[in-house]
């Protein structure tokens, strides 16, 4: 049965289509495919997967076509980072106008 594996960094995107045996699962998919040796930094503990943007379990069985997705960690939400420079720039104008009235 042929799937593909996608994994996405910032500056490069990694594509493997493969063939797999019936009823495989996610995780043995992900094993077949050669993206755990290039990108050893993914941990299927801590990354998340998906089928067509849909997270699934890694013992979920593919069906024919289907392409595995390996998610990278947010560090922060963007609407928190958003809020965090915010803030900065409200104590920043405070301590300007402080300086101003002094």
């Amino acid at each position: 049965m042929h799937i593909s594996v996608v994994y996405a960094l910032p500056q490069e995107q990694w594509l493997e289509e493969l063939d797999v045996p019936n009823q495989a699962t996610v995780e043995q998919a992900i094993q077949m495919s050669q993206v755990l040796s290039k990108f050893p930094d993914i941990d299927l503990a801590v990354n998340k997967v998906g089928i067509y943007g849909k997270l699934v379990k890694l013992d979920q069985v593919l069906q024919k076509g289907e392409r595995i997705e390996i998610y990278r960690p947010v560090p922060r939400k963007p609407r928190d980072a958003h809020a965090v420079d915010d803030k900065k720039e409200r104590i920043r104008a405070k301590k300007d106008r402080q300086k101003a009235e002094e």
